[in-house]
């Protein structure tokens, strides 16, 4: 599953948007929707397929089963994520909580993160992007291809 590229779409009164259709084709295959849930490093939603939940779920589980970490992620991440279902349109419907916690209004710009994919207010991700460019130009030279990738 890879997540690519970065889309701006219209949110409605209701607060319902439409998913890209690239990024619903690879959601479809599990659960014919998205889980949602607020980012614990960024003013956006981090969105993400089921099995990718599961994933964080099996991380948060390794922690110790007492410690504060092991808590805090399960309440923010686990606690806090929510399913959305797609409607015959490909829309969801983003809940209150989280239009105002990413300051969405009126558009939504969906960003492509691999595995994951973030929803963002298309000015917070704006600036968002031109420092992580910047940080990004700084730091090429940690990028690297394994020994057996190819280009």
């Amino acid at each position: 599953m890879l997540f690519l590229s970065t889309y701006i779409n219209k949110i409605d009164k209701k607060g319902r948007v439409s998913v890209p259709s690239s990024f619903r084709a690879l959601l479809s295959e599990e659960f014919a929707g998205v889980i949602v849930y607020e980012s614990i490093s960024k003013q956006c939603i981090e969105a993400c397929s089921l099995d990718r939940i599961k994933k964080l779920n099996d991380s948060i589980d390794d922690l110790d089963p007492y410690s504060d970490e092991r808590d805090a992620f399960s309440s923010v991440i686990l606690g806090g994520s929510i399913k959305l279902p797609f409607d015959s349109e490909g829309r969801v419907l983003l809940p209150e909580q989280l239009l105002n916690f990413a300051g969405l209004d009126e558009q939504a710009c969906f960003v492509g993160k691999g595995n994951t994919f973030e929803i963002w207010n298309p000015e917070k991700y704006t600036k968002h992007y031109e420092k992580a460019k910047e940080l990004a130009k700084q730091n090429r030279n940690l990028l690297r291809f394994n020994k057996d990738s190819r280009l």
